[in-house]
């Protein structure tokens, strides 16, 4: 069966986004792009909540001036690739290539996708959408990349549902940037 996966930056203090909705502390250097390249190299397809598909529809003209270096170069052809789903209350269209809207809830979503042939794993990126398949127990993975950054306040990275969700560690690294990677496999 196809993992779900949910990864997205942190703050130290657990937040994806800062409480003036800035997020520029979660720049990658060099390294921490590679590791998230070869990332998506293992996802099958991509669930965004609305927030997340919008800063990532730069990816899909991303370059066409010139502006990118070859590690961007291949992430935009990576992501351009990638098949993707956007849940959005307000949005009814989307644009971008290979997205689509979906037509239900993250779990039915996530049922069909694992009942459909295909391979690579299930991402979820956007902390409301990720809380909303915790909240349904359909996370296999929780990945963070922890920045050296305390930012006060914001979007949380979990979700907050009083419930305890046993986690193993299955992998972690530290990158010269003294960004953090961590790796938990929920046990159930």
């Amino acid at each position: 069966m196809r993992r779900v996966t949910y990864a997205m930056n942190t703050s130290l203090d657990g937040f994806v986004v800062d409480p003036d909705g800035g997020i520029d502390w979660g720049d990658p250097d060099e390294e921490v792009f590679r590791h998230f390249t070869d990332e998506l190299r293992r996802t099958g397809v991509h669930l965004l909540g609305r927030r997340l598909y919008e800063t990532m529809l730069y990816w899909d003209t991303a370059g066409q001036d010139g502006s990118l270096d070859a590690a961007e170069l291949e992430w935009a052809a990576l992501w351009k690739a990638l098949p993707k789903v956007v849940f959005s209350r307000t949005l009814t269209s989307v644009r971008g290539t290979n997205t689509r809207l979906a037509s239900g809830t993250v779990a039915a979503e996530i049922e069909r996708l694992r009942a459909e042939p295909g391979e690579g794993e299930i991402a979820i990126g956007g902390a409301t959408l990720a809380a909303e398949a915790a909240a349904a127990d359909l996370i296999d993975e929780y990945r963070t990349m922890i920045h050296p950054v305390l930012v006060g306040g914001g979007t949380p990275y979990f979700p907050h549902h009083e419930r305890r969700v046993n986690l193993e560690l299955v992998e972690h690294r530290t990158f010269g940037s003294r960004v953090t990677y961590l790796r938990h496999r929920v046990t159930r």
